[in-house]
């Protein structure tokens, strides 16, 4: 990236969507050098502002409400007017893309559906993200990512095998999605670039989850169906062997990935006799037992030098302490305000830093002037 310019710089997004799947589909684009007008209800806004993912408020906004929506700029339409209707469809008449995340159906009765709105601009990339898809059983659930992690199967790989079912600690589902339907719009503007017209892209929480999975469901549906089957010791994944997993050491944690058990067992001076998978669980335990008998840093210091897959378990704070984590210059500060960069890097450089979320209708009057919306 050069400068301050993106790939993306002249393209014009229209964020409709709520919360997190979306909005966080429009700030991937924002931080590629797209500019991104992010649309409110007036008065209420995204519901992400109020649904707080802690005690840390920002603007009387939360703060997972600015982490998704920094840099973007503010306007509140009221698109179930005539008149807030027909300014929404001029506005995008003008974009590039438009954002949405109702429940199916919804954006269709108020006349702002991907159909309206390609109407009026044929050229228009139109993103949805659904709970479930668009028909179905289960379109009118309510698309929130733990209920869709638990629909999807993902909550019985993790953790181990007596925990019944465990969730990812993340929304994992929604950021998923946003970078799914983010890939389909790029896709969507190259196809655009070479001669084609504008595209309808569809994903859903539910298609991201089981996508997510599809390394171990592939394994499940060439196995005659059978059920993966999670580790009783420090399980990690269900079907890998022994010793993969997470072990407590003499003053804290550390991860061991795919080691031959002949390689690994003279390193922890022990023996490791057995079928990896077979005797999954009480090679575990015999592993866990030992790797207790020292610091993490031993380890990493005897493991290492044999180059056996290893790494300590850090917290957010050794993380954010460690020059490897420095290098990657992922932390932004700025506008009395701290939270990531973009992940990726063009031609070396990260994505420039950007203020926090804007308020309510706060770039509305020079948005209206602008696009002619009054």
């Amino acid at each position: 990236m050069t400068g301050t310019t993106g790939p993306l710089d002249g393209l014009l997004v229209i964020d409709m969507a709520q919360f997190l799947s979306g909005p966080s589909a429009a700030l991937r684009l924002l931080d590629l050098g797209a500019r991104v007008i992010k649309v409110e209800r007036p008065g209420i806004g995204d519901i992400c502002r109020t649904l707080y993912l802690s005690d840390t408020v920002l603007d009387d906004a939360s703060t997972l409400f600015h982490a998704i929506n920094r840099g973007k700029q503010g306007i509140a339409i009221d698109f179930k007017t005539d008149a807030g209707r027909e300014a929404l469809l001029r506005l995008a008449e003008q974009a590039d893309v438009v954002i949405q995340n109702f429940r199916p159906g919804v954006a269709d009765r108020l006349g702002v559906g991907p159909a309206a709105l390609r109407a009026r601009n044929p050229r228009l990339v139109v993103g949805t993200i659904s709970g479930y898809g668009e028909d179905g059983p289960w379109v009118d659930l309510p698309g929130q990512d733990l209920l869709a992690q638990a629909l999807s199967g993902v909550m019985w790989l993790t953790g181990d095998a007596d925990h019944g079912p465990v969730p990812v600690g993340l929304s994992v589902g929604d950021m998923l999605a946003g970078h799914i339907l983010v890939e389909g719009i790029l896709a969507a503007l190259v196809r655009r670039g070479i001669g084609g017209g504008g595209t309808t892209v569809e994903t859903s929480l539910l298609e991201a989850l089981v996508d997510f999975q599809f390394e171990v469901l592939t394994t499940h549906l060439n196995d005659g169906g059978r059920a993966p089957r999670r580790a009783q010791q420090r399980n990690a994944h269900a079907y890998l062997s022994a010793p993969y997993g997470v072990y407590r050491t003499a003053d804290g944690w550390m991860a061991l990935a795919m080691t031959p058990l002949a390689k690994l067992a003279p390193l922890l001076e022990t023996e490791l006799p057995g079928d990896p998978f077979v005797d999954r669980d009480a090679l575990k335990t015999r592993i866990a037992d030992v790797v207790a008998t020292r610091p993490t840093e031993a380890w990493m210091a005897r493991l290492r030098a044999e180059d056996v897959w290893c790494a300590p378990v850090l917290d957010w704070p050794q993380l954010l302490a460690t020059e490897a984590f420095r290098r990657l210059d992922m932390i932004q500060r700025g506008d009395g305000f701290a939270t990531t960069r973009g992940p990726a890097r063009i031609d070396g450089a990260r994505p420039p830093g950007t203020a926090r979320a804007p308020a309510i209708d706060q770039h509305g009057d020079a948005i209206r002037d602008e696009f002619a919306l009054r």
